[in-house]
């Protein structure tokens, strides 16, 4: 096998992990012996220890020595809670390391590299390189902007419109699209609305896929003055952490929210009175996020895509028409806000049943010359 067929090993392995390692981003790491038998396999464990390559390691024991070994991030150079990845694998003495990318984390940043290297590793860089920093965008914000990667989900009829709730949660696609869409709540860190969705439709907000319910996100809800609820479906599920985001001012319902396990995040808000979402974003990076789902109504959607901080959208779309009663995705204006703007490139399609979603990335910004 080549090496990119043992690295894409490696970021399917890591790919399982996303919404279960922050702090840390999902890591994969296969080692394979010098008769091409894989011997070991990790991925970063939930809450990001131990790292994928100590598990890998572990797993393979005397026979990593000789072997080589692919991972989807450079191995760390810094120790935390554990023996920097870097030195145990110097130590485990493989002839020849694989990284798909760099890790931009400045406490490894190619040091983990040329420490391998100065031990006597083969060292070979790049493999598969844009798949892995796809899969770890939020970790490279988060480094790089300080906010973590932010995905847009709106669920729209065939008009283009939303429906208003009316208490709890109105569909308008079908099962298939909607367990599709709690699978994308299992693969992030955090899972964002405004306290108009909690008011009109009382969600739980949590991943309700068999066998996946202790997969969901942390909540997370934009609320100026704290008036949600103490009642609020958000509450039932005592295990979902429960985060709210407020102004900076004296907020009254404080201490009845945080009876019921929530956390405040305290922010500034625009001159419209709403939170500001650069600053929300950079207090859910400060707490280790890395990747946030947004499902919040047309006024979150917009305050995201006029910040420029919607990285992915996640587009659903059903068959029948919500009607003129029904609201458009960006308060004012249509999908086309986002699709016809010439910012997202169109990446993915897939229908479910009846019901099709489209995913859209945004396009990399261009390098001054």
């Amino acid at each position: 096998m080549r090496d990119e067929d043992y690295m894409a090993q490696a970021l399917a392995m890591a790919r399982r992990g996303l919404g279960t390692t922050w702090p840390n981003p999902s890591v994969g790491c296969v080692i394979v012996g010098p008769d091409g038998e894989i011997v070991g396999r990790g991925v970063t464990a939930p809450g990001g220890r131990p790292h994928a390559e100590a598990i890998a390691l572990a797993q393979a024991g005397d026979r990593a020595k000789g072997a080589t070994v692919y991972v989807t991030l450079e191995p760390c150079a810094h120790e935390g809670r554990g023996e920097a990845c870097t030195e145990a694998l110097i130590a485990a003495e493989p002839s020849r390391v694989v990284a798909a990318m760099r890790d931009p984390d400045p406490r490894t940043a190619g040091l983990g590299i040329e420490k391998m290297k100065a031990a006597g590793i083969e060292v070979t860089e790049g493999v598969l390189a844009d798949a892995a920093a796809d899969m770890i965008r939020g970790h490279i914000l988060r480094v790089a902007e300080h906010r973590p990667e932010v995905i847009l989900k709106l669920a729209v009829g065939s008009d283009g419109r939303i429906p208003e709730g009316n208490g709890s949660p109105v569909w308008v696609t079908g099962e298939a699209a909607r367990a599709h869409a709690h699978l994308q709540r299992a693969r992030c860190d955090a899972i964002l609305v405004g306290r108009g969705t909690v008011t009109t439709d009382d969600p739980s907000l949590t991943c309700r896929l068999p066998g996946m319910e202790c997969r969901s996100p942390v909540r997370v809800v934009l609320d100026r003055r704290l008036r949600t609820p103490k009642q609020a479906q958000l509450f039932d599920d005592e295990m979902v952490p429960v985060w709210f985001v407020c102004s900076d001012e004296p907020q009254t319902n404080e201490a009845s929210l945080q009876e019921r396990g929530a956390e405040i995040l305290r922010v500034n808000c625009d001159e419209e009175g709403f939170p500001c979402v650069r600053e929300a974003l950079e207090g859910l990076a400060m707490a280790g996020i890395t990747r946030v789902l947004v499902e919040g109504g047309p006024a979150v959607a917009k305050s995201f895509l006029d910040a420029g901080l919607v990285d992915e959208a996640l587009i659903y779309q059903g068959v029948e028409e919500v009607g003129p009663q029904g609201l458009l995705p960006f308060v004012d204006d249509g999908i086309d806000k986002l699709t016809g703007s010439g910012d997202y490139v169109m990446t993915g399609e897939r229908s479910f049943g009846r019901d099709r979603m489209t995913e859209w990335h945004r396009k990399p910004k261009c390098s001054p010359a």
